[in-house]
């Protein structure tokens, strides 16, 4: 995404960058820390949460390669879709698990404040 966002311009870009940044953070403990209290070993700790996170560089170069050529409606449609996907996810299979573990109305409370702190970042971003 931040590839794509930048091909126009580095106005959307580097808040995307910044955004992706932000999230990598807590990402990386959420895979790091289970790994490391199961097996105990800091290595293979290190070892998947860099593999996972290798991956999106690698996943941006090759989506850069193959929409270079594309048209931005294209583009717009493919984030469109991949937005869906991950909506589609989030409803079906987190929201479920969430209300299955009776953390339903925490699981809302972040959705709130979620869509909020996207709606006001994109208010400051544009």
């Amino acid at each position: 995404m931040t590839f794509v966002t930048n091909m126009n311009g580095d106005a959307f870009g580097i808040p995307i960058a910044i955004a992706i940044i932000i999230h990598n953070i807590p990402e990386g403990i959420a895979i790091s820390l289970p790994i490391y209290f199961a097996t105990q070993s800091r290595t293979k700790s290190f070892l998947y949460t860099f593999l996972a996170g290798i991956a999106e560089p690698i996943g941006a170069v090759i989506g850069y390669l193959f929409l270079k050529q594309c048209t931005d409606s294209f583009i717009g449609l493919a984030l469109a879709a991949v937005s869906g996907i991950m909506i589609f996810i989030s409803f079906d299979e987190l929201f479920p698990t969430a209300h299955e573990c009776g953390k339903h109305g925490e699981v809302i409370i972040g959705l709130i404040a979620g869509m909020m702190v996207m709606g006001v970042s994109i208010v400051f971003c544009l």
